[in-house]
């Protein structure tokens, strides 16, 4: 049996293979961010496939850092019943659940404009990839968005679930922060990498002293912008080592603030081929040189072999996959049958489009999606 089956243990969480479900925004929550009857069944069908670990899609911590309805929340109390079922429901098929833990910061703004301007780390005039309102966050904003997420993943750990991740990467507000091209501010919360990864330390203080120290707590962070002004890639690496040192359990290694279009996004197009997969690699193996925890590597991952290269190289533990297994929830069990199976994904995006239509998670080259 492969290496990709063997169990790993996250700070007590254990796994039964190395393959996550990385977090895919679903669209398919009730309209007030309670877990639905489209979710239960979706998570569902993805433990019972094979993923040993789903991480959610983004799940916002307080209602300012709402994307755009419907979405997941975490932010009441009064979620915390239907996130119990959805973590029992991914228990009954042997997998394990986590929660990310989400604020939108200025994207809320290029989907709710009624809402007036977004919150984030700066306000930046002429910036080329964001034209919407946006504000700058004051010192109390800052410190109530730090308590909203320790309450978000309390509230997880009461419902069940069996960790939560921070969401430090791609558009959003935390990303923002770490990025100097975004974060602008003279404060004690910008200029430096210290001060600028100021906000996610915080924020894991605050988690922690809400979950004690046994609960798995892991980030996802972008190591580099896709344009040049940003995060550097350097500066990405140091910042996720830093992370580990904070005392994250796991460190998933993705892509900083997006670039123009879909190639200059963590979701790239077009992959058909061994030698477009795996876009992060190079990021992935230099995280995990320099850190002890778990590191998971996404980012274009079809072909088992290509995986099985990466962790038996020690270049990650854990793979992560996403347009894939919306394609094929079923595609790890499928693998552990049939390792030259080649995933069916596309990487056409359709499955984004559709969510930018409004439409929930599905693949939209599957004509039994449930429409």
């Amino acid at each position: 049996m492969s290496l990709l089956f063997d169990s790993i243990n996250i700070k007590g969480m254990k796994l039964n293979n190395r393959f996550v479900r990385s977090a895919t925004h679903d669209g398919a929550s009730e309209i007030d961010g309670r877990v639905s009857h489209y979710q239960k069944k979706l998570f569902g069908d993805l433990a019972a496939g094979g993923a040993s670990l789903i991480v959610s899609g983004i799940a916002y911590v307080q209602e300012a850092g709402q994307l755009r309805p419907p979405q997941m929340s975490l932010h009441d109390d009064s979620m915390i019943p239907g996130l119990s079922e959805l973590a029992k429901t991914v228990h009954t098929h042997g997998g394990k659940l986590a929660a990310q833990l989400f604020h939108a910061g200025r994207e809320r703004s290029r989907f709710q404009p009624e809402k007036g301007p977004a919150p984030a780390p700066s306000v930046i005039p002429g910036d080329e990839f964001y034209d919407c309102e946006h504000r700058e966050m004051s010192e109390d904003e800052i410190w109530e968005t730090v308590a909203a997420y320790g309450d978000a993943a309390r509230r997880c750990q009461e419902a069940g679930l069996d960790a939560v991740q921070v969401h430090n990467a791609h558009a959003y507000l935390l990303a923002q922060w770490l990025s100097p091209y975004s974060n602008r501010r003279q404060d004690q919360w910008g200029g430096s990498l210290d001060n600028r990864l100021r906000l996610v330390s915080e924020i894991y203080k605050d988690i922690r002293a809400k979950v004690g120290q046994d609960y798995p707590v892991l980030i996802k962070t972008g190591v580099a912008d896709a344009f040049p002004g940003g995060l550097e890639t350097a500066e990405g690496i140091a910042a996720a080592v830093k992370m580990a040192r904070m005392g994250f359990d796991a460190v998933e290694v993705s892509q900083g603030l997006r670039g123009a279009m879909f190639a200059g996004a963590e979701f790239r197009p077009g992959i058909d081929s061994i030698d477009q997969e795996a876009y992060f690699r190079e990021w992935a193996a230099e995280v995990k040189e320099k850190v002890e925890v778990p590191v998971m590597m996404v980012g274009g991952l079809r072909t088992f072999s290509l995986m099985e290269e990466v962790v038996a190289g020690g270049e990650a533990d854990l793979v992560s996959l996403s347009r894939p297994l919306i394609r094929e929830p079923g595609l790890v069990q499928r693998w552990r049958q049939d390792p030259s199976h080649q995933a069916a994904c596309t990487s056409c995006n359709g499955c984004l489009l559709r969510l930018r239509d409004g439409k929930p998670l599905a693949c939209a080259l599957d004509a039994s999606n449930g429409e």
